[in-house]
């Protein structure tokens, strides 16, 4: 039942962190939406802002404290009161003592508590603003995808197929915050994949904190292949997925990958590092051995696979040596694109225990020789489309030029092309067309359309 009081209220969501964070985000605003609920721009402008948070990084706290807190001092909205509220993983870990940091924060929601945000927000709103509002509890709540969604894109879509983790790497706070590994079953899936076919979806990306482990705790054992499969029987022109535990890649999603069309041939396959005696201590179940293994088995099935990953550098207790064979081992893996962090400490992982004295400046010097090796390797990858046909699915106009269409290739590229003379935007966007490149930049393609879209 609609809460009266949130009828006709504006709303901002302000979204940090993954993309499962983007999908809750996504189902918090269809939520307000069918409150009665309007959505604005500006944060400045709503009577309710939502800030969905991520943990995994210091920095997103840092952003978080810093937006929210500054609402205290921004202009009214026209209504004269704003309720502040805090959901995703910031909110399930530290629940009311929020407060300690966000003296403004009227509501706290956990990660499996969107479905109570309303009526948070209507007793925020009928309150005296001295209470905070909180739910962050996680037992016994229905996933996300059965509430309403606002979708930012009518052509893509974010698919969870699951939530938690059960691998508790010692550096990763997502299991304490998403708890523990669990499915949807492959029938819902399936079901919400046709629907959003049925309403013009193109391509979706299935989510889950390691997706490799799929229906586990389900099936009594992963059966994401099988899971792959049955969505692309679906229609569905486009499949992508993450995130992908290297322990857990089966021969199985290896052979689906490469047998089902609509599975892209981009993969994001997260190493963290290549030593082995630091995945060790990472508590990442595989050997730098074992990942370049895999790494042989999926480019001898999936010819001309993008493959990109995530590595920490500065790990407590990491070595010269080890930095080297991170190094060699990303030549070695010849990755298309690397997201690189510097290891940021979270209070609650074992690894926050770990003692380390390397300094902070040998730290940034190894971060900015990965860095350099990442953007070369990056460059010379995007050389190998130089002169081919390339199929984009085009998302919208360059922010910088509104006659310049930007879209993602099967591999995962960022393509930039020209409208053709006499054409607008909305011939484009949300169409798949074949653009030949004509050159390749270190991040991005540029090319001319061949043919129309489609």
């Amino acid at each position: 039942m609609t809460p009266p009081v949130l009828v006709g209220k504006t709303y901002c969501v302000k979204t940090f962190g993954c993309q499962m964070n983007l999908h809750d985000s996504e189902r918090v605003a269809g939520l307000l939406d069918s409150c009665g609920c309007i959505c604005v721009p500006e944060a400045d402008d709503a009577d309710i802002v939502v800030f969905m948070t991520c943990c995994v990084r210091e920095n997103a706290d840092q952003r978080l404290y810093g937006q929210a807190s500054a609402m205290v001092s921004a202009p009214k909205p026209p209504s004269g009161r704003r309720v502040v509220a805090i959901g995703g993983c910031i909110a399930q870990r530290d629940g009311e003592r929020i407060r300690e940091h966000i003296a403004c924060a009227d509501v706290v929601f956990g990660t499996s508590a969107l479905a109570s945000l309303p009526a948070l927000l209507a007793e925020a709103f009928e309150g005296d603003g001295r209470a905070v509002e909180v739910d962050t509890v996680e037992e016994d709540r229905p996933f996300s995808t059965d509430l309403p969604s606002r979708r930012e894109s009518p052509f893509h879509a974010w698919v969870p197929i699951m939530t938690g983790c059960n691998n508790f790497c010692t550096y990763c706070i997502v299991p304490y915050v998403r708890g523990r590994e669990k499915s949807r079953t492959m029938e819902s899936v399936v079901a919400e994949v046709e629907h959003l076919v049925a309403d013009g979806v193109r391509e979706v990306t299935l989510l889950g904190q390691n997706v490799n482990s799929y229906g586990r705790n389900i099936y009594g054992e992963p059966r994401f292949a099988e899971l792959l499969r049955r969505v692309a029987a679906t229609g569905v022109e486009r499949i992508r997925f993450t995130s992908s535990n290297p322990k857990d890649l089966s021969d199985e999603t290896i052979a689906a990958m490469a047998e089902l069309p609509a599975v892209m041939p981009h993969l994001h396959l997260a190493v963290q590092s290549g030593s082995t005696r630091v995945l060790k201590a990472m508590n990442r179940s595989y050997t730098r051995e074992e990942y370049l293994d895999l790494v042989r088995r999926l480019r001898a099935q999936v010819p001309g696979l993008a493959l990109s990953t995530d590595i920490i550098v500065g790990f407590p207790g990491e070595t010269e040596e080890d930095f080297l064979d991170t190094l060699s081992l990303v030549r070695e893996a010849a990755f298309s694109s690397a997201f690189t962090f510097i290891y940021s400490r979270r209070p609650g992982t074992p690894a926050a225990k770990m003692p380390d004295d390397t300094p902070h400046e040998v730290i940034q010097d190894r971060f900015d020789r990965l860095a350099d090796l990442v953007a070369q390797q990056a460059h010379d990858a995007n050389q190998a489309d130089l002169g081919a046909l390339v199929s984009v699915l085009v998302e919208g106009s360059s922010k910088r030029d509104g006659d310049v269409m930007v879209g993602h290739s099967e591999k995962n590229r960022t393509v930039h092309f020209s409208l053709p003379e006499g054409a607008s935007p909305e011939d484009y966007v949300g169409k798949i067309v074949d653009v030949r490149v004509e050159e390749a930049r270190t991040w991005y393609l540029r090319g001319t359309v061949e043919g129309e879209p489609r």
